[in-house]
């Protein structure tokens, strides 16, 4: 009889778990890597849900229909904006900005685990300088973070 209430409980726990509902933020960092210290760096978190369904649009052979979603629908009005460092200044690169920013993403990070999320993964992309007299450049993080709802 143990036996069967053990497999019984143990199959239960398993389908709350298969049945468990999740929900997903995204938290993105933009670092500038203008040079002199003349761009703008944030941590960005919306505040806001979207559907993306109702900006989509399906093409296919006989429908051709343009997306007329227009873009002041997509904006998202309600979001947080913690400003960061610049990782260049007018001397060049500063370490201790990368090191600020550092300790601000990683209070968001530990802020969101206490609150109940798991960082569950990280992307980053950078468009850097593209030779003379280009000046724009940023250094992109994406963190994905999931919690059951």
């Amino acid at each position: 009889m143990k036996k069967l209430f053990i497999v019984l409980a143990i199959s239960l726990f398993a389908f709350m778990d298969a049945t468990a509902q999740v929900e997903y933020k995204v938290i993105t960092s933009v670092e500038s890597i203008v040079p002199n210290g003349l761009g703008r760096s944030r941590l960005i978190s919306a505040n806001e849900q979207k559907d993306y369904k109702e900006y989509t649009t399906t093409q296919t052979e006989e429908d051709k229909t343009r997306n007329k979603s227009k873009r002041g629908d997509i904006r998202v009005k309600g979001f947080d904006e913690t400003k960061l460092l610049n990782f260049y200044n007018l001397g060049g690169i500063r370490f201790q900005n990368i090191a600020a920013n550092d300790a601000i993403i990683t209070s968001k990070i530990n802020t969101m685990i206490e609150e109940g999320w798991e960082l569950a993964f990280v992307t980053s992309a950078v468009e850097s300088e593209g030779g003379k007299g280009d000046g724009k450049g940023i250094f992109i993080t994406r963190y994905l973070f999931k919690r059951n709802k």
